[in-house]
């Protein structure tokens, strides 16, 4: 298995040569939901970089429902769409959209969730090593104790990449006998009402017996800090990914530790120049900054990965300084914490 990790890029050349011609192009993005705060970020960015290349947006919100997705996807072709970015609802039964895109020339680019096509363009963020950070994180705050890992979606490859990178960082400590996984659970759909359930049935289980949670995005970790909360146990190191507004602040809070932040408006405007590019005719290969990558089903792919950031404590300027959050929601409820809310 062979994963990639590539600074943040932006497609240049096959994008520019063609970005004269967009005005004659509609790209059809199907979201899988609008549930988590990032998708709107994500969105923004992909309309806004659309606007910059004068051509048009259509989308559908398939609202957590895998056969919605397919029927909205079917709905996007017949409006006759030139380019299709998908955030797959379920990897498994994304299949026959992809056929049908196929089947009228349309290209198809994976967004942030694997597809495993070799027809789509898979763009995304390095998620195994999005899970090593977390991992390292968490290991750093609590170097020994018990563990409860609350993964993502079973029906997104993202949550087995993050768990394959957080094992990889704990195995040592685990070898050692300095920590111990006491409970694991699936999220279903990311729901953070999932997450804090699984997290109120461990604590349970263990008799509250828990040192650390490595949670796999943000909304797992709000759901497993809710529950850890009940119990008068906030405070103790746990992970999350995306950079929400509420997580960032739960960092400056002392109630979460790290938030592995994945700047989405880099990874919209990419999504946008690539639709753009593969519309006017380009090869999937020859988008700048494209590589091959053979999946875990051994399929080869043609991709591009972006670097994800750790924040944590120590550097929640970053972001503030980006100008993804602003210093009074960042700092809401904070009482003499870390930099820049002190």
């Amino acid at each position: 298995m062979k994963f990639l990790k590539r600074a943040a890029v932006t497609v240049a050349a096959a994008t520019m040569a063609t970005s004269a011609f967009a005005q004659d192009i509609t790209v059809g993005v199907s979201w899988s939901n609008f549930q988590e705060e990032r998708w709107a970020t994500d969105e923004a960015a992909i309309v806004a970089a659309l606007d910059e290349a004068g051509a048009e947006y259509v989308s559908a919100d398939a609202q957590s429902s895998a056969s919605k997705q397919l029927s909205d996807i079917e709905s996007l072709i017949a409006q006759g769409v030139d380019a299709l970015i998908i955030l797959a609802q379920d990897a498994d039964a994304i299949g026959p959209a992809v056929q049908a895109a196929a089947d009228e020339g349309i290209p198809v680019i994976a967004y942030d969730r694997l597809i495993e096509d070799p027809r789509a363009f898979y763009l995304t963020f390095d998620n195994v090593e999005v899970g090593r950070m977390q991992a390292r994180a968490v290991l750093e705050a609590a170097p020994t104790g018990r563990y409860v890992m609350i993964k993502g979606s079973p029906t997104d490859p993202n949550a087995d990449f993050l768990r394959g990178g957080q094992q990889e960082v704990l195995q040592a400590a685990i070898d050692a006998g300095d920590i111990e996984i006491v409970g694991e659970a699936y999220t279903d759909g990311w729901l953070p009402a999932n997450a804090q359930r699984n997290m109120e049935q461990i604590l349970t289980a263990t008799d509250n017996g828990v040192d650390a949670v490595v949670a796999s995005n943000d909304g797992t970790a709000g759901g497993a800090v809710a529950a850890l909360t009940a119990q008068g146990m906030d405070g103790i190191p746990v992970s999350g990914q995306d950079g929400d507004h509420a997580a960032l602040n739960r960092i400056a809070l002392g109630t979460q530790t790290v938030s592995v932040w994945k700047d989405s408006r880099d990874l919209g405007r990419n999504a946008a120049e690539i639709a753009v590019a593969l519309a006017n005719g380009s090869a999937m290969a020859d988008i700048d900054g494209s590589q091959e990558w053979t999946s875990p089903g051994g399929t080869t792919m043609t991709s591009m990965f972006l670097a994800p950031v750790p924040i944590t404590a120590d550097n929640l300027s970053v972001v503030v300084d980006a100008g993804w959050i602003d210093l009074e929601t960042l700092c809401q409820g904070v009482t003499d914490g870390p930099a820049p809310c002190n």
